[in-house]
């Protein structure tokens, strides 16, 4: 996959939707194209978190450690991105991330994401909106739960 061929996919992804394509190119260019086979980590649940990943291709699942073992919280797919909350809060992985299928990402250093942040403040503004959603969604189940448990 070359260069343009990245950014039209990144153009996909609400964060980086409404980023000019000059500033699309040095995002693709300045990150990492990186390839996963099935059962393999992205990340793993308490390691430090250097980078995100944008999926460009494939699912994952997102996988948190629990006295009975791991359990399926959430599933990624094109377009998504995983990873940011060890990054944005300087935290360990909250999560390990698995390729279910072959899957073709975008790693997104620290630097290059801090740096795009500052220059492009609509992307830090859907990614601020985007974790509200998840926290939103992570609130919903968390009532479910405990309404199922009482």
């Amino acid at each position: 996959m070359n260069l343009n061929e990245e950014v039209e996919l990144l153009k996909g992804v609400p964060i980086f939707a409404k980023i000019e394509p000059a500033k699309l190119k040095l995002l693709a260019f300045t990150s990492e194209r990186m390839n996963f086979a099935v059962g393999q980590e992205l990340c793993h649940q308490g390691d430090p978190g250097d980078a995100m990943y944008v999926i460009l291709g494939g699912v994952a699942d997102i996988l948190i450690d629990s006295s009975a073992g791991q359990i399926r919280v959430a599933e990624l797919k094109r377009n998504d991105f995983v990873g940011e909350i060890s990054v944005l809060c300087d935290v360990p992985r909250t999560a390990t991330v698995m390729a279910r299928e072959q899957l073709n990402t975008l790693k997104i250093s620290r630097d290059t994401l801090y740096r795009m942040c500052e220059e492009v403040p609509q992307m830090a503004i859907e990614m601020m909106r985007e974790l509200a959603h998840r926290l939103e969604d992570t609130n919903k189940k968390l009532q479910a739960a405990t309404r199922a448990a009482a």
